[in-house]
This record gives structure tokens, C-alpha cells and sequence, in this order.
């Protein structure tokens, strides 16, 4: 089941509640809460207060992506702010298992991310842990970038390994999800599509979160 999740770092936060509606209507499913402290990536964005403010908003599941350097600090502020998904970086846990272990301890859908230099198969070991994988398929700090096209590859592979070990964990992708790249991203094995100024970019959020989903599920539909 392919479905999108709006970043709402594209997002009019004059009206994000609206914003959100908005794609709820066009589909949407997750909504997608991108989380950076300056440090691990350049950019400074937003913290749990934001995400408690959105749990007011919406019913759908929150998916907060931790660009951070300490995430082990921040998981349990996100979880009593309400956030139901929280992913963390490969690069920024030197002992994810045990950052894994927290979202879980905490009642929330653990998730592990990998920046577009690292391998996949570096996460072999964790994978057993987690709800979902989001691989980073731009280089984190800033929306509306382009899609790396060595991310279909890193995608493929993360599938076969899903594969081999028997697992059921989703695949994510981030970073230049588009209506040019999206059947692309699908086919190669994608299921989970985070969009930021695909959806937002245009002002006519549930509009174009239908049109990019219904393009998704197209390819799905020819690549089974």
C-alpha cells in the first residue's frame, strides 16, 4: 500500500492547520514533521511544542524525522507532545540499538534513517527493530531540493534485504519526491512517500496530494 506523507517544512505555517486539512482530503495518510537543531544539518526548524500543537489538528499519525545530534534527549519530549512515528539517524546514534529501544519503550513506531552517502547495509543489524527504514534520497537540511538518482539503487537493495531476512518493515523515501521521480521511487520499491513542495510548493495542497498519490499507486499497481 503506497501512501504520502505531506512534510509540512513546505507548509504555510500561517495556516498549518489548514495546510493539513488540505491534504488529508487529497489522501494524505501520515503527516510528515521534519525536526533539525543547526547542528546535525544547517538548518534550525521546529520541536515538540509544534508537534503538540499539531496533535490538536489532526487524527493522523505524526512522523517526526529527528535531524538532530543527541537524539536520545529529544525522544521523550516527542512522545509526550504525541508524535506516534519518530526516525533517527544512523550517522547521529552511536548506539541505536538502544535509541531504537527507547521509541519503542516510549509506544512509538521506531524508524532509522540513512543520509544518501551511507550504505544500506550497514543497518542489517537494527533492522529486525523497526517499523520503517527512510532513506534520505537528498542530502537533509532544506526542502525543495533535487532527487539523487542513486537513491533508486540504495532503495532496491533495501527491498532485497527486506527480502532475504523475512522482514516486514516499510521503506521511506524523502528528499525530491515529485511528480517526475515518483513511479520511478515506487517501482524500484518504495511504499512510504514523504513530499514537501510537491504537495505545498503551489498552494493547492489537496490538489496536488491527489495528483502525486494517484501517480504513486499507478506505478505500484504496474510494477505487481
Amino acid at each position: 500500500m503506497v501512501e504520502l506523507l505531506p512534510s509540512i517544512l513546505s507548509a504555510d505555517f500561517a495556516h498549518l492547520a489548514d495546510e493539513i486539512a488540505a491534504a488529508e482530503r487529497g489522501g494524505a495518510t501520515v503527516i510528515h514533521v521534519d525536526v533539525m537543531d543547526g547542528h546535525f544539518v544547517p538548518n534550525l526548524t521546529i520541536g515538540a511544542p509544534v508537534v503538540k500543537s499539531l496533535r490538536k489538528a489532526t487524527k493522523l499519525p505524526l512522523d517526526c524525522h529527528l535531524m538532530v545530534e543527541n537524539p536520545d534527549a529529544l525522544v521523550p519530549d516527542f512522545a509526550a507532545a504525541g508524535a506516534d512515528w519518530v526516525s533517527v539517524h544512523y550517522e547521529a546514534c552511536p548506539n541505536l540499538h538502544r535509541s531504537l529501544q527507547l521509541i519503542t519503550k516510549l509506544g512509538m513506531k521506531a524508524g532509522v534513517v540513512i543520509n544518501p552517502h551511507t550504505r544500506v547495509d550497514l543497518l542489517v543489524d537494527v533492522l529486525p527493530m523497526v517499523h520503517y527504514v527512510l532513506i534520505m534520497s537528498v542530502n537533509p537540511g532544506f526542502g525543495g531540493q533535487a532527487f539523487i538518482p542513486a537513491s533508486l539503487g540504495r532503495i532496491r537493495r533495501l527491498a532485497e534485504l527486506r527480502s532475504q531476512l523475512g522482514l516486514s518493515f516499510r521503506i521511506e523515501v524523502d528528499g525530491g519526491v515529485a511528480h517526475d521521480t515518483v513511479a520511478q521511487i515506487v517501482q524500484a520499491g518504495a511504499e512510504l512517500l514523504v513530499a514537501g513542495s510537491a504537495v505545498f510548493g503551489a498552494g493547492e495542497a489537496e490538489r496536488d496530494t491527489r495528483a502525486l498519490l494517484a501517480a504513486a499507486r499507478r506505478a505500484a499497481a504496474e510494477t505487481a
